[in-house]
């Protein structure tokens, strides 16, 4: 423990998550780039010094993620999706620095939570994530489709159309399941499929330049940082403490599931506060509880997927990932073994985990004036700007000029379904999740010889399940109630 308390890991500390903010809060840059890029210089580093600057780094892009969503409705990474649906109408509002600072505390405390399971149910819940077989893993994925299929209350019959495009979307390539090529149409780049970031990059970045440019009055509607009175109260702990714990435990757990991720944490938290909000048709237009409940979730799954990293070696997500790689680089095998000859590199982490989180906070409170004035940069010096990043981001993924045209392709894709009110969120998801889905049953299909018993036979599955057609037919019920269960609806105002 004694590298955080020296003068160079203090430094690695800081660094690490003021860089992951910056990368995560510009459009286009994630914290797997930062990362990723960042591993080549911890190679003259000790074990502990890399992890402590890469884990921080971690933590800091996935909180600041949160500003671009909230100011730009571009979010700097793919966990703060779910954020824009909330954080961007509220700043539009003149809301902005309120959005801003439930986020950050939200952030804060989803941290929190999930170090609190990292240190004292690290073996034992590791241990128990590799009891889930692939029917449970195929049921909890098909939970969350039917939850974010179901975000888009007022326009249900929409949300599944997006849910189910960005199904098919994510079909071309190389099968999850088999290995074998599909609907590439003989053409080799198309061998790897549509990559995530330069999908992400297109619907929200790309889309939101041509928003810019093809706005008819005015231009688009500018974030506002709002009066000082606009930032947390002490009140609003008792408000809304509830659904920050209770969506950080959400996603605490999630993100101990191998390869579920950040995403579907804050898709699902969000999802259940949206079931148990006071005012659900707030959700979507500026809800105080949407925000709270994304952001705790996903900075929640970070310390979630630490679990099997450090106790299993499995990664939880890309990040994780690279982190194993880290590891290795380094000589440490991540898994059962690690606690036994390296308990010191064990604490390490946790502790990072641990201040990272709150450094975070105190340097987003800070800065939070400042990072908000990103929604008052002229338009002609934003715009070139978010291009040149997303075209970096893309081209930067694979070295391939194909994903920067994939890019331009899902950022006039987005256009269009923003221009017939069909919703984004349902769309990303879809493409995420399909080929959990896909490779989880097929796995399950091959184990049990065929036979789709075991996913009413075996109880996590059954329930899972269950939660998804009690979900579904709630929703369903609810719309033709409302009669919105229908195409042709007037394009909902945000």
């Amino acid at each position: 423990m004694g590298e955080l308390s020296s003068l160079s890991g203090v430094s690695f500390l800081f660094m690490g998550t003021l860089l992951g903010i910056v990368v995560g809060a510009i459009p286009g840059l994630t914290g797997a780039m930062l990362i990723a890029l960042s591993l080549p210089f911890t190679f003259q580093l000790s074990g502990s010094h890399a992890l402590i600057l890469l884990v921080s780094m971690y933590v800091g892009a996935v909180s600041g993620g949160m500003i671009s969503a909230t100011v730009l409705r571009i979010p700097g990474t793919p966990a703060a999706m779910i954020t824009t649906l909330d954080g961007y109408p509220m700043a539009i509002s003149g809301r902005g620095k309120r959005a801003l600072s439930l986020g950050i505390w939200a952030s804060f405390m989803g941290g929190m939570v999930s170090f609190l399971f990292l240190i004292c149910l690290a073996k034992p819940l590791a241990a128990a994530s590799t009891h889930l077989g692939p029917f449970e893993s195929f049921g909890l994925v098909l939970m969350a489709l039917v939850l974010l299929a179901v975000v888009e209350g007022r326009q249900f019959s929409l949300g599944i159309l997006a849910g189910v495009m960005g199904m098919l979307c994510s079909i071309p390539g190389m099968s999850p399941a088999t290995g074998e090529l599909r609907w590439t149409l003989g053409w080799a780049p198309m061998s790897d499929g549509f990559k995530l970031l330069p999908v992400l990059i297109g619907l929200f970045a790309i889309n939101g330049v041509f928003r810019e440019l093809f706005q008819r009055k005015g231009g688009a509607e500018v974030a506002r940082l709002g009066d000082s009175g606009e930032g947390i109260h002490r009140r609003d702990f008792g408000q809304h403490g509830w659904n920050g714990l209770r969506s950080a435990v959400i996603g605490t757990g999630i993100g101990i599931l191998p390869g579920i991720g950040a995403n579907v944490g804050s898709a699902v938290a969000y999802g259940v506060a949206k079931r148990f909000a006071r005012n659900p048709g707030e959700f979507g237009r500026g809800s105080e509880e949407g925000v709270i409940a994304s952001e705790s979730a996903n900075n929640a799954t970070v310390g979630g997927a630490l679990i099997p990293l450090i106790a299993l070696g499995i990664p939880g997500s890309v990040i994780d990932a690279i982190l194993l790689g880290a590891l290795i680089i380094h000589g440490l095998q991540p898994g059962p073994l690690l606690f036994t000859h390296h308990p010191a590199i064990v604490h390490v982490v946790m502790v990072t985990y641990l201040l990272a989180n709150g450094v975070m906070l105190g340097l987003m409170l800070i800065g939070a004036r400042r990072m908000a004035a990103l929604g008052e940069i002229p338009r002609w010096v934003l715009l070139p700007t978010i291009l040149l990043f997303c075209v970096i981001g893309s081209y930067s993924l694979g070295h391939r000029i194909f994903d920067v045209w994939v890019m331009v392709g899902f950022g006039v894709l987005g256009w269009g379904m923003e221009r017939l009110s069909i919703p984004l969120a349902p769309f990303v998801i879809g493409f995420v999740l399909a080929p959990l889905a896909e490779e989880n049953l097929s796995a399950g299909l091959m184990a049990s010889g065929g036979s789709w018993a075991p996913l009413l036979t075996r109880p996590l599955s059954c329930l899972f399940i269950l939660i998804s057609l009690v979900g579904a037919g709630t929703a369903l019920w609810k719309a033709r109630r409302r009669g919105t269960i229908k195409l042709g609806d007037p394009p909902a105002k945000e």
